[in-house]
């Protein structure tokens, strides 16, 4: 859509029109709402000033580009956002080539705009090309985005970032003031002026240019920009960033500049859609709900394992004040919300930030307490170094708890926690555990508790899979639980969720293997392994991870170590592959994972 020659009237009606069908689809589908309806005017604003088709738009996390994906010919295909076989929830350049770059964990875009502004400098592109770089408040709490203004305050690349502020305290001190002389040094007439200065006092020596450097330095004292300016990347703002006029204004100024500019725009989350305005959590990311209500559709009553999680480490907590715990910017998507309320002072939330979250609780352990990390199984993998290097190095019993392990539906490649397995199983020190259903989650935490060396615990997104299977016994470091032994041939290994995948698959057949919990990845029960590989020469594995380095892995390797040849292992995990979004059940028939589609490879 091209709306260069948009009056700012039209400009207004289309912001319009776009929130309106944000709501219209999401309220069907679900999605990310309150973020991408609070940026809306800003991405209006980007594609009047710059030009998608040429210019890198770099959107970090990207939840926020759904007024991207409209204005890039796909208003009609946003009928299927998020449906299997439709339209990502996120930036993807294999859907539009105006989408510059995968986009789906935080705080990647500066870094994503320096590299682009260092290939365009290298093509001698820069009179027609400019990275554009739109970045909340939350995604400027990670460590990446500092390194990257790091580099680019010292080498100058022209680039235009926009902070898109809906919730920081850094303007809101100041108010008038600050917006009053923000906007004076957005102004033409600024820019000119210290342009003028500085080539002014650089005629009169040292002594000059400190007086002049300490008079801009104390204009400056007062507004937000400090920070920026002092890492030398130009400031301007705060800006209305529903104010269209000034919007389309100051990103045309900052286009101009020829350097590294930071414009600061104040929004309200869920802009457009009264009863989603403002902090409100629970309408960041939303299920199908009724548009007039806002109420959500029926959901299940059944109990999530993100909720069993909480209960259970609600009751460690309350019976040993040494466990603490930590979750970086996910309190009320891990379940760490209550704890927090009722123990602010064990339990925190340190924001995007998940290097510093493992590091912070490696200490932590030193010092006597038992940390509980808190994090999705996707996002663990930025704090992968520091589970090597700042815990298992010294073998601290932090534990890893990993939410939404395996597939997660609609948030597709980048969401998908599939790897945990295969990346914390090469680490030395670690134990790997997975729970199969509300007891053994419980004995679990149990456990994990009173263990003193590093371990990772992992659980699917919603409820776990039921089965009619003997109670969970006691959890013991490397022991597995024999469920089912039939005089079969066949042995159906299950691991953590996958144990009832193995149990829905037996339905479909006449003759019934036996079945195995195996419940430790790392250590691996070599004592029943060896009774099982005496009795059953066909394992068939059922764990919803990766199968590179994954659970089938784990138990070829040990066959090899016992030199024992004449077992066959199939493994159901996951292939080589990054697996698309849609619905769960629509995925896991793409990959021929269904209960009737494993019972025929079985057979076959």
């Amino acid at each position: 859509m091209d709306i260069k020659n948009y009056t700012l009237s039209e400009l207004e009606t289309l912001s319009g029109e776009i929130r309106d069908r944000i709501l219209e689809v999401v309220s069907r589908n679900g999605g990310h709402l309150s973020s991408t309806l609070g940026a809306t005017d800003i991405i209006v604003a980007m594609h009047k000033v710059f030009d998608s088709t040429k210019d890198p738009f770099i959107f970090d996390v990207s939840h926020q580009a759904y007024a991207h994906k409209l204005l890039t010919n796909r208003w009609e295909s946003f009928e299927s956002l998020r449906q299997f076989g439709g339209m990502s929830g996120y930036t993807k350049p294999d859907e539009s080539s105006s989408d510059y770059f995968v986009s789906g964990h935080s705080s990647t875009s500066i870094s994503l705009g320096v590299g682009a502004a260092k290939a365009i400098a290298l093509k001698n592109e820069q009179a027609n090309r400019l990275p554009v770089v739109l970045i909340g408040d939350g995604a400027m709490s990670a460590g990446m985005a500092y390194e990257a203004m790091n580099e680019l305050g010292d080498r100058k690349y022209p680039m235009v970032i926009i902070l898109n502020d809906n919730e920081m305290s850094i303007a809101k001190p100041i108010g008038a003031i600050s917006r009053m002389l923000s906007s004076a040094m957005a102004s033409p007439f600024y820019q000119r002026f210290k342009k003028k200065t500085e080539q002014f006092v650089d005629n009169f020596g040292e002594g000059a240019h400190y007086l002049a450097k300490r008079f801009e330095e104390s204009f400056k004292l007062i507004t937000p920009g400090i920070l920026f300016e002092e890492m030398g990347i130009e400031y301007i703002g705060p800006i209305d960033g529903h104010d269209l006029k000034s919007l389309v204004e100051i990103l045309t100024l900052a286009k101009n500049m020829g350097k590294p500019v930071l414009v600061h725009v104040q929004t309200i989350k869920g802009k457009g859609y009264e009863i989603a305005e403002g902090k409100h959590e629970k309408w960041h990311g939303v299920s199908p709900f009724d548009l007039k209500s806002g109420i959500a559709n029926s959901k299940s009553s059944v109990k999530t394992a993100t909720q069993i999680y909480a209960e259970a480490l609600m009751h460690q907590a309350e019976q040993n004040e040494k466990i603490v715990g930590v979750t970086a910017a996910m309190p009320s998507g891990t379940g760490l919300s209550a704890l927090m309320e009722k123990y602010p002072n064990r339990f925190w939330d340190v924001a995007i930030a998940e290097q510093h979250a493992v590091t912070s609780m490696a200490a932590l352990a030193k010092e006597g307490f038992k940390p509980f990390c808190t994090i999705y199984s996707t996002f663990l993998q930025r704090g992968f170094d520091q589970v090597i290097h700042d815990v298992c190095i010294m073998d601290l019993p932090v534990v890893f708890a990993l939410d939404r392990a395996g597939i997660v539906g609609e948030d597709g490649e980048t969401h998908q926690g599939v790897f945990d397995i295969s990346f914390l199983r090469l680490i030395p020190n670690m134990t790997i555990c997975a729970p199969r259903d509300e007891k053994s989650f419980h004995q679990i935490m149990a456990f994990a508790t009173h263990y003193d060396h590093p371990c990772a615990i992992r659980y699917p997104r919603g409820a776990f899979l039921p089965h009619d299977l003997p109670l969970s016994t006691s959890f013991e470091k490397g022991k597995s639980q024999l469920l089912i032994s039939n005089s079969s041939n066949t042995l159906f290994i299950g691991y953590g969720n996958g144990v009832g995948r193995a149990t829905q698959t037996m339905a479909f057949l006449e003759e019934k293997p036996s079945l195995l919990d195996l419940r430790f990845v790392k250590p691996l029960d070599s004592q029943m392994l060896r009774l099982m590989a005496a009795k059953h020469k066909k394992w068939f594995v059922f764990s919803d991870s990766s199968r590179m380095g994954g659970v089938g892995s784990a138990l070829l390797e040990w066959l090899s170590e016992e030199r024992i040849t004449d077992v066959r292992v199939v493994s159901f995990e996951y292939g080589d592959t990054f697996i698309k979004h849609g619905n769960t059940h629509l995925v896991e028939e793409s990959l021929g994972l269904l209960p009737q589609q494993l019972a025929m490879r079985v057979i076959g």
